[in-house]
């Protein structure tokens, strides 16, 4: 079974030039390619017409915090669209290259499956890797998992580059919202743009990953045509001294970063959460006598101080 990493094999890896490009794909086909990056340098597979990749819906699930059966239904409706997506880019010779993201999609009958090949304009960005550092851009997948918003995982994606230089250079209006996945009348008016657009991503982004981010228009005249963005990685909380026989080089027990609210219940709901943490509520209140009653407080509790949960590392309990 796949589990949650948050180690060098669950970064995605392409190069600028991949992640910058003009594109329009929806959350779900973004998300497999996210996860097709990772698999397909781990695996060696999706890379060639011989070797495709295929992408199970529990990997999916738990990739991103959903269940089987939704993770199914999205990969079925991605499988059927990610096919038709083109994306262009501009080469080492300065020339237009128009491409699709894979060459073939396959539907696995009774497997809960999908597999997929990519293009060779794809395969040639996501596995030459050996160049120089800087002419890539690398991010953890579960900094984006949570995200809901395919603004936010693009624009997460076009800022993250910069990480080191804390700032971007200015990205022109309409070549940015087409990195978006905009069309040409999509949210037209500025005013709906930023509304619905840039301000969501960019709280999103805040809320749910390691970057804090900000951005100033940059105009002519009266006439804004462009954005300018800083970014800042979030400090690491810092790790607990821990007594006895825990690990303290343990990725921080305490931590709930990257977990939904559905994961948390699953936590809270845990027959051995249970028995781990019963003396901390009265069997007299609410949560003390009703399981759902529990349930929510837990999950508010453990947003509020998770600390008060050190028995075992609190993502363990999905194990169980």
């Amino acid at each position: 079974m796949y589990k949650h990493r948050e180690d060098e094999m669950s970064l995605v890896v392409k190069t600028n030039r991949l992640n910058t490009v003009i594109q329009s794909l929806s959350l779900a086909e973004i998300r497999l390619i996210q996860v097709g990056i990772i698999d397909s340098r781990e695996k060696n597979q999706g890379l060639s017409a011989d070797k495709p990749l295929r992408i199970e819906s529990l990997r999916y699930a738990e990739a991103f915090g959903v269940t089987r059966q939704t993770a199914y239904e999205v990969m079925l409706n991605a499988e059927k669209t990610l096919f038709e997506r083109q994306f262009s880019f501009i080469d080492e010779y300065n020339d237009k290259v128009k491409t699709r993201w894979i060459s073939q999609a396959k539907y696995i009958k009774g497997k809960g499956a999908i597999e997929i090949i990519f293009t060779p304009a794809v395969v040639n960005e996501i596995t030459r890797i050996d160049g120089e550092e800087e002419f890539f851009t690398k991010y953890l997948l579960c900094q984006t998992a949570m995200l809901n918003s395919v603004y936010s995982v693009r624009l997460y994606e076009l800022v993250t580059q910069w990480r080191t230089a804390k700032k971007t250079p200015m990205f022109d209006l309409e070549i940015f919202r087409g990195q978006l996945g905009l069309g040409v009348t999509d949210y037209k008016k500025m005013n709906d743009f930023k509304k619905r657009v840039l301000d969501l991503a960019v709280n999103e982004i805040n809320d749910k990953t390691d970057l804090k981010i900000s951005y100033k228009q940059v105009k002519e005249g009266r006439k804004i045509v462009g954005f300018k963005f800083k970014v800042l990685a979030k400090e690491k909380p810092k790790k607990v001294k821990q007594e006895g026989d825990r690990d303290i080089n343990t990725a921080d027990m305490f931590t709930i970063d990257g977990l939904t609210d559905k994961q948390l219940g699953r936590i809270a709901r845990n027959k051995q959460f249970i028995a781990d943490y019963n003396h901390l509520v009265s069997s007299a209140s609410p949560a003390g006598q009703d399981p759902a009653a529990w349930e929510f407080e837990m999950i508010n509790r453990l947003k509020k101080d998770p600390s008060q949960f050190g028995k075992r590392l609190i993502r363990s309990y999905l194990d169980y």
